[in-house]
């Protein structure tokens, strides 16, 4: 039996919040910490599949396809990967994995962001009725202006999030 369906992984999917994708394809150092993350994750056995989440955003690819890119690099297996590629916010990448989760038929999903985004996250993926962990990458390696920016933002957001609108 190949990785992707390995019984002794857990009933669960790793799913990547996306992040921006900069000119000539190339990843974000957000979106590489993210996405080297998961597949740190993937290679540890926590998951049947990887979920990378996220559409167009400024410049092509998707983030979600310039992600599975860095996965194939990093050997997690391409039959492994289903790509969320139409989302823009944060809440959409959890729905739009939610039927995804569905078909590959599990129950749970370990969530790979930042860890300014995490309270956010967890209660949004609770709203949304998605059972799920949630884990961030170390910041080595990330710009610590982008990280502070991220977390004030995050502050407006949470209020939006808490107050019920979508986000």
């Amino acid at each position: 039996m190949d990785a992707a369906h390995d019984t002794d992984r857990p009933d669960e999917a790793i799913l990547i919040l996306g992040a921006a994708v900069w000119p000539g394809e190339r990843p974000s150092p957000t979106l590489k910490r993210r996405t080297e993350m998961a597949a740190r994750l993937w290679h540890a056995g926590r998951g049947r599949a990887v979920i990378p989440c996220g559409g167009l955003g400024r410049h092509p690819p998707s983030e979600a396809e310039v992600m599975r890119r860095l996965l194939i690099a990093a050997h997690v297996p391409a039959e492994a990967i289903h790509l969320e590629d139409r989302s823009v916010r944060t809440g959409e990448n959890i729905r739009f994995a939610q039927p995804i989760l569905a078909r590959l038929s599990l129950g749970r999903a370990l969530i790979v962001t930042d860890r300014y985004h995490l309270p956010r996250v967890r209660l949004l993926a609770r709203r949304a009725g998605l059972r799920a962990d949630v884990a961030a990458p170390p910041l080595r390696g990330g710009r610590i202006w982008p990280q502070i920016k991220g977390a004030l933002r995050e502050i407006a957001a949470y209020g939006v999030a808490l107050l019920g609108f979508r986000n």
